[in-house]
């Protein structure tokens, strides 16, 4: 072998272990891999309206917890799924009917981490939402555990702690702004917001950050003492809908999580929100267009490629 044939063939096999993600990695491979993911997320949606933000929050949630891996689609009695942020979560069974069906029309190819990454994207272009291109190339992770979940970003996070905990992840200030939008369709239970209608930190008052306006409507939907599992609207008026009204919430003390109020009280964050809302004298920033670039940014967390992890024949079981 000569020795620039041995070096052009230790170059590809260097590229082949580390080439991370790009677009397009399964158009020889699997063509309608991308299409056939797409078809499962608007029929799951069809089904379950909750389904579709909560496949934007499991891939959050996903990616958070040792990278983009799919570990959070594990089942298992101590499986990140367990974890008590990861219980309410909808559309695993979406997930499950997309790896059903490509295993059918390309077997061992398709990732489960990147049916998530790619339901996460047609999942907001479901809401009304701007389509971005997905890079895919993950392979899915071996370990899964609940305990693993513990750092995951929190309702009552101050935003230190959310920048600390974005940061961790190579992700910036602006990309905590931008992603937490995504809380624009989705809702919360009262269980994690009604503590800031009563006796907010012992005060037998309403946090002040919450618009005495709008407290009432709260008030009547998570009464003191009234069923935690009740579910809320975390943009009010736009539940449904991916639009930068979320954003406006924020500004009019609209907001429902204690964590997602704070962008707009703490100085740090109110500037990139005043952005998306186009406040004069600020750059403006475009949220439909930042979103899919934070979103491509997380995906790229802690990536397991090459020859790293597996891709699994489920997406609920390892190999």
């Amino acid at each position: 072998m000569s020795i620039l044939l041995f070096l052009l063939l230790a170059t590809l096999a260097t590229s082949a272990l580390g080439q991370g993600t790009r677009v397009g990695f399964y158009r020889t491979s699997c063509p309608r891999a991308e299409s056939i993911v797409q078809s499962a997320v608007q029929s799951g949606a069809r089904s379950n309206p909750r389904a579709a933000p909560g496949i934007l929050r499991m891939f959050f949630h996903d990616c958070f917890v040792n990278g983009c891996d799919g570990s959070i689609l594990i089942d298992g009695p101590s499986a990140e799924k367990t974890a008590v942020p990861n219980v309410p979560i909808r559309g695993f069974d979406v997930i499950d009917a997309a790896k059903t069906q490509l295993e059918a029309t390309c077997p061992g190819v398709v990732s489960c981490a990147d049916i998530l990454a790619l339901a996460a994207r047609d999942s907001v272009v479901l809401s009304g939402g701007r389509r971005w291109e997905v890079p895919t190339g993950r392979r899915d992770g071996l370990v899964s555990q609940a305990s693993d979940t513990a750092n995951l970003p929190a309702f009552n996070d101050p935003i230190s702690v959310q920048i600390r905990k974005f940061s961790e992840k190579g992700l910036n200030t602006q990309d905590l702004v931008t992603l937490v939008g995504g809380h624009t369709i989705g809702t919360a239970a009262c269980a994690v917001f009604s503590y800031r209608l009563y006796n907010f930190n012992n005060t037998n008052g309403p946090d002040p950050d919450i618009n005495q306006a709008f407290l009432p409507q709260l008030r009547a939907l998570c009464p003191n003492g009234g069923e935690a599992t009740t579910r809320v609207g975390l943009d009010t008026g736009s539940v449904n809908s991916f639009d930068n009204s979320y954003y406006a919430n924020l500004r009019n003390g609209r907001g429902v999580l204690e964590s997602d109020s704070k962008l707009w009280s703490d100085s740090t964050t109110q500037r990139f929100v005043q952005r998306f809302l186009g406040v004069r004298g600020l750059q403006g920033l475009r949220f439909d267009v930042e979103f899919g670039r934070s979103m491509v940014k997380m995906g790229n967390i802690e990536l397991k490629t090459g020859s790293q992890g597996e891709i699994r024949r489920v997406c609920t079981a390892t190999n």
